[in-house]
C-alpha cells in the first residue's frame, strides 16, 4: 500500500473521527478505508485508533503520528506547489488572525515585511484572544500558541515556546530567590485574574521518587498569590518589569528583557516541558500559494538566529 495515501486516509479519518465521513471524501466504500488504517497500523507495529461502533478516538501513538502526518502532507503538498507554481507569482487576499499579545510582537511587523516579498497580495490581520473558527469566518491561517484542541485544521509547528518565572535583578536582591515551586507563596506573585485564562495555574516539572526509582518527574499545578492581578498579560508583564514580583509568562514575551538583564528567570531546573507556536488551518486538497508562502515566511522568521532576543 502507497505510504502516503495510507498517511492521508489515516488524517482524514482521524480528523473527521468518523470511517464512513471519510469514505465518502474521498469516494470509496468504509470497509476500504478500514483495510488501509490496518495495514497502516500493522505495518507500523502500533495501535493508532481505537475503533468502536459508535466513535473514533486516537491512542497516544495516534495523537503523535497524527501530528507528524499532517506536517509531512503539507511539506509534500508544497513541494508539488513549488513545481507547478514555477514563476507564478502569490496574488489575491490573505485572511490571518493570531492571539492580541502575540500578534502586536511577533505577527503584525512582519505582514509589511511579508507583502514587500508580494506586492499582488493584500493582507487582513485579525488579533483576538478569541478562539476564531476559521471556516466560518474567512479566515486563511492562524497562530496558535500553546496545547492544540483536536480539530479538523492543520498544523505547522513554527516554533517552541516555554513558560517560566520571571523577576528583575533588583526584586531578587531584595526579596530572595525561591529555590522550589512550593516556596512561591512567600513571594509577590503576578498573577491573571480568575476566570481570565490559565484556569489550572502556573505549571512545573517536579521530580518525584517511586519506591528505589528516582529521575522521574511529573508536571504539577500551582496557583500563587500576591497583591496584584489583572485580566490582561501585557500588563502582569509591564508590572514584572517596575519591579512587582514574579510573573510566569511565555519565552515569546521575556527572551528579550532576559538577553539584556532586565529579566532574571528563576525556578529554571522546574520549568513545564515546552508547548509549541503553530500555525492552522483547515485541510485542503490545493493550499493557496499566498497562505502556504506566508506560513514558510513565518517560519523562517521564527527559525532566524537570535530572533526572539531581539524581537
Amino acid at each position: 500500500m502507497d505510504k502516503l495515501k495510507a498517511m492521508e486516509s489515516f488524517v482524514s479519518v482521524a480528523t473527521r473521527g468518523s470511517l464512513t465521513a471519510a469514505a465518502q471524501a474521498e469516494g470509496v466504500a468504509p470497509a476500504i478505508m478500514g483495510r488501509r488504517l490496518d495495514a497502516l497500523e500493522e505495518r507500523l507495529g502500533v495501535k493508532l485508533l481505537v475503533r468502536t461502533t459508535r466513535r473514533i478516538t486516537l491512542t497516544h501513538e495516534g495523537s503523535a503520528f497524527l501530528e507528524d502526518c499532517q506536517r509531512l502532507l503539507v511539506e509534500v503538498a508544497n513541494a508539488e506547489a513549488s513545481v507547478s507554481a514555477g514563476g507564478v507569482k502569490a496574488s489575491g487576499h490573505l485572511r490571518i488572525t493570531a492571539p492580541a499579545g502575540f500578534g502586536r510582537r511577533h505577527v503584525a511587523p512582519l505582514v509589511p515585511r511579508f507583502r514587500d516579498l508580494h506586492a499582488d497580495v493584500t493582507i487582513s490581520l485579525n488579533l483576538s484572544d478569541r478562539v476564531i473558527d476559521l471556516a466560518a469566518e474567512g479566515q486563511d491561517c492562524a497562530v496558535r500558541v500553546g496545547d492544540l484542541p483536536d480539530s479538523s485544521l492543520v498544523s505547522v509547528r513554527l516554533a517552541e515556546n516555554r513558560r517560566l518565572c520571571v523577576a528583575t535583578p533588583k526584586y531578587l536582591r531584595q526579596h530572595g530567590t525561591p529555590q522550589h515551586p512550593s516556596e512561591l507563596a512567600r513571594f509577590d506573585c503576578l498573577t491573571l485574574s480568575s476566570g481570565a485564562s490559565q484556569s489550572r495555574g502556573w505549571a512545573f516539572r517536579v521530580p518525584i521518587a517511586t519506591g528505589e526509582r528516582t529521575g522521574d518527574s511529573e508536571v504539577i499545578h500551582l496557583k500563587p498569590g500576591g497583591p496584584l492581578d489583572c485580566t490582561d498579560g501585557q500588563v502582569l508583564h509591564d508590572w514584572c518589569l517596575a519591579g512587582g514580583g514574579i510573573a510566569w509568562r511565555s519565552t515569546w514575551e521575556v527572551e528579550s528583557e532576559i538577553a539584556s538583564g532586565q529579566l532574571v528567570e528563576v525556578l529554571a531546573d522546574f520549568a513545564a516541558p515546552p508547548n509549541g507556536i503553530y500555525a492552522v488551518f483547515p485541510q485542503r486538497r490545493h493550499l493557496p500559494l499566498r497562505v502556504r508562502l506566508w506560513i514558510d515566511f513565518l517560519k523562517h522568521s521564527y527559525g532566524q538566529p537570535g530572533y526572539w532576543q531581539a524581537a
